[in-house]
């Protein structure tokens, strides 16, 4: 017997406690199957894992989602004119860090013409 995968839609319709007896019955399904896996035997359908282990992180985002919603309401989204204006360096600091980048290299000159005495 094939596995077949909730629905997101779905998920949404079950009721909190019918979330919660789901989750619990897709993980001790997992176990199970996990189980016979480890002891050798042929899994009844190889895909099967994997479809219980989809389900299980389906309602787990669900009940993310739908605990976010809760905890703070919607957020009006902007508008794409509200954007916030780029960080830019203003001319007279980029002056300042020229200058001292020109400072550097002074010092640097000077060690070498000493060195080279």
């Amino acid at each position: 017997m094939t596995m077949a995968l909730l629905k997101p839609m779905d998920i949404r319709a079950m009721r909190p406690d019918g979330r919660d007896t789901k989750l619990k019955e897709l993980n001790d399904e997992l176990m199970h199957e996990r189980g016979v896996a480890a002891m050798g035997g042929a899994p009844a359908s190889p895909g099967k894992i994997r479809a219980i282990r989809t389900n299980i992180a389906r309602i787990m985002t669900v009940q993310r989602e739908l605990e976010l919603t809760v905890e703070r309401p919607a957020e009006v989204p902007k508008a794409k004119s509200e954007k916030k204006p780029k960080a830019s360096v203003s001319r007279p600091e980029k002056e300042a860090v020229d200058e001292v980048e020109d400072d550097d290299t002074k010092s640097l000159d000077r060690e070498d013409q000493e060195e080279k005495k």
